[in-house]
């Protein structure tokens, strides 16, 4: 029987929630799966990929089932129960609304999706714990695969390792998921074009240490901020100022022309309707919360890119709930 894999974008690094807080964002990765034994074509590990949406239209995105990202991670979910391949044949179409390389989650839900992908076909039964464990031992940013699959907002932190945990025998990531011949990505992230930030690059601007002072704001902020989502109604100047960073925006000013302007100048005493604003992820989308005026607040923030000579399109996305869902 043919299913449906759907997983949401994410917007992860919510304000000062750096590498822990994310939300799940009504834009999605979508995967059309069948599975058809009758099928006597041959095909490489029994697989055949098709791709429409979101950079379609590059030569980079691989549709080989043992090069794309997402199959090469449910093989790896595959292979650590013991199934090397696919079930034969496997069909496996991908919609992709998710903009690629813009701090949306891009890659964090084709892991989210490979994984889910894995279990299906493979009818292991893992629960959503567990494919969490999956995720994390490739995407190894939290708040991301952990919005993504979830849904609605997390708040995320990875586990130290025991030594009985280390002492585990798992199959070497490396055996299904190696480095592409030329050190090419071969998943679905194409070249990054100038409008684009690579999460590799945004995170090189980072200092290796941290004043007090700055890791102190940062906590009084997150511990604001998820009060203050919590209310009803919403505060607009209690979660604009739960929503201020001094860890990675600042540092990330330069990869991103405008970035401070607008995050200085759009306010909810300037802009009604507006509950906070951040960078979403590694950049360069802007995240804006917003319970009206959406129209009046895009245009600003496009204002404020155009004069640093930045071109962009709006958005108006709600918080995925429901996160990634499988329906046949």
């Amino acid at each position: 029987m043919p299913f449906t894999i759907r997983v949401p974008c994410s917007s992860a690094n919510i304000g000062p929630g750096f590498d822990v807080a994310g939300v799940a964002l009504t834009r999605f990765l979508e995967l059309q799966v069948q599975v058809d034994p009758s099928n006597s074509q041959t095909a490489t590990l029994n697989c055949v990929i098709s791709y429409e949406g979101e950079g379609a239209e590059s030569e980079h995105i691989d549709l080989s089932p043992d090069r794309n990202l997402l199959t090469r991670v449910a093989l790896y979910v595959l292979r650590c129960h013991d199934q090397h391949e696919f079930p034969a044949k496997t069909s496996i179409h991908i919609k992709n609304d998710i903009p690629l390389g813009r701090g949306l989650g891009s890659s964090g839900a084709a892991v989210v999706a490979g994984v889910i992908l894995g279990n299906e076909v493979g009818k292991l039964g893992l629960s959503k714990d567990r494919m969490l464990d999956f995720c994390l031992m490739i995407e190894r940013h939290p708040d991301n695969v952990a919005a993504a699959l979830y849904g609605g907002f997390v708040g995320t932190y990875l586990s130290e390792l025991d030594p009985e945990d280390m002492a585990r025998k798992e199959i070497p990531l490396s055996e299904v998921l190696p480095s592409p011949a030329g050190g090419i990505d071969t998943g679905l992230k194409p070249p990054i074009p100038p409008q684009e930030v690579s999460t590799a690059k945004a995170r090189k601007v980072l200092p290796s240490q941290y004043s007090r002072a700055d890791v102190v704001f940062n906590m009084q902020r997150i511990a604001i901020l998820t009060h203050a989502l919590g209310q009803s109604p919403p505060d607009p100047e209690l979660i604009y100022s739960g929503m201020q960073d001094a860890i990675h925006q600042p540092y990330r000013k330069e990869l991103i022309p405008g970035l401070t302007e607008i995050l200085q100048s759009v306010k909810p005493k300037t802009h009604p309707g507006l509950l906070g604003i951040c960078l979403s992820g590694a950049g360069p989308t802007i995240l804006a919360l917003a319970t009206d005026n959406f129209e009046h607040i895009a245009q600003e923030i496009i204002k404020k890119f155009a004069e640093a000579n930045m071109q962009c399109r709006w958005s108006l996305l709600e918080p995925a709930r429901d996160g990634a869902t499988v329906t046949r």
